[in-house]
């Protein structure tokens, strides 16, 4: 049991005790340490800008506050025309980026399908096109040649027969002077 207690004892961590003081105040805020030449220079570069725009921002609110304050009665007077205009403005406006729109949706679109195409055929829509035309050319010209075979044969036929009417009716008339 003794050697337990011993075995225990050596494996207790010993941690050092610390004690920490409440320094209070504003020396926690604040860092111990100045700010650096870079942080110093950066601050009163920036503080002249900053205040600069600040000012513009000012004078320019004021600005529109009155210009506001003296183009309402003009616009209360005005807006049986305003009105109006706005509305078709604002119409024009809408019906353009409609437009664009629905080119964009046309030309993702056509651009999608000629993406599947490829995929599909595995070749240039052109290619396959003139491929196509080949194709039906020599088809035509084939159903060309056995249509002017038909005929040829039909005229023949017809030829045959006819030449046979005509030589019966020829040799009737044999015995008849001329």
């Amino acid at each position: 049991m003794a050697d337990r207690d011993r075995d225990r004892q050596q494996y207790q961590l010993q941690y050092p005790q610390q004690q920490q003081r409440y320094e209070g105040g504003l020396k926690n805020i604040i860092p111990q340490k100045g700010p650096s030449a870079s942080q110093v220079l950066a601050i009163v570069t920036l503080l002249p800008v900053s205040g600069t725009l600040l000012a513009l921002a000012g004078i320019t609110l004021a600005g529109s506050l009155i210009g506001l304050a003296v183009a309402t009665p003009v616009f209360i007077i005005f807006s049986p025309i305003l009105v109006p205009a706005a509305i078709l403005v604002a119409g024009a406006v809408t019906a353009f980026l409609t437009s664009g729109a629905f080119g964009l949706t046309g030309l993702s679109s056509f651009s999608w399908v000629l993406n599947s195409f490829r995929q599909a055929t595995g070749r240039e829509p052109l290619d396959y096109a003139k491929k196509r035309v080949q194709e039906a050319t020599a088809q035509v010209g084939e159903k060309t040649r056995q249509v002017g075979e038909t005929i040829k044969a039909k005229g023949q036929e017809a030829g045959g027969r006819e030449g046979r009417e005509t030589g019966a009716t020829t040799g009737a008339g044999a015995g008849r002077p001329a």
